[in-house]
């Protein structure tokens, strides 16, 4: 990786910062993921949430394209696609 990148974890393992562009979209693919959980129980998470829209922007992130049906799968696709990049993300603990 190019840039600064990086996930700070607190001293119990929780996420507490996304620093630069690579873990900012796992944090908002993690978002996105989430979001679609909350879709596919009909709860919406926000005024602008449709799944449609959710769907889309899950697949800028996998580039793979879903049907209204494949939100389960879109959630899968993203949560590998999540794991991946933490995996190459350096951490960073606090104190």
């Amino acid at each position: 990786m190019t840039n600064d990148s990086h996930i700070k974890y607190n001293s119990k393992g929780d996420a507490v910062a996304f620093v630069g562009p690579d873990a900012v979209a796992v944090f908002r693919a993690a978002s996105i993921m989430s979001g679609l959980g909350l879709l596919a129980k009909g709860i919406k998470p926000g005024s602008a949430w449709t799944i449609t829209k959710a769907l889309a922007a899950a697949s800028r992130i996998t580039g793979k394209p879903y049907k209204r049906t494949q939100i389960e799968q879109a959630r899968s696709d993203l949560h590998v696609w999540i794991q991946t990049m933490k995996a190459a993300l350096p951490e960073e603990s606090q104190g």
